[in-house]
């Protein structure tokens, strides 16, 4: 589970300016940290069907705010998959 203090330095490292928590950098930071969280959790408990559908769930919301980042600035998309080590 994602803490408020994990969760608060994620949009930090990420915000765009200090109140932001909407920008399409910021969402696929707070998703690729739940991503890696839920998928420890389903490394040590494999037979979780409901949490491996939430984790198909949130990939596939972090997918689309991915292409849409893409489309609107390259250059932004880029930087982001470096920091956050996503492989294209």
């Amino acid at each position: 589970m994602l803490t408020k203090r994990k969760k608060a330095k994620t949009i930090k490292d990420s915000a765009r300016h200090e109140s932001d928590t909407g920008s399409p950098e910021v969402q696929v930071s707070v998703l690729s940290k739940r991503i890696n969280e839920l998928a420890l959790h389903l490394k040590k408990n494999h037979k979780d069907k409901h949490s491996r559908r939430g984790l198909l769930a949130m990939v596939a919301d972090r997918r689309k705010h991915l292409k849409y980042l893409e489309g609107k600035d390259k250059r932004k998309y880029n930087s982001l998959v470096k920091t956050l080590g996503l492989k294209k």
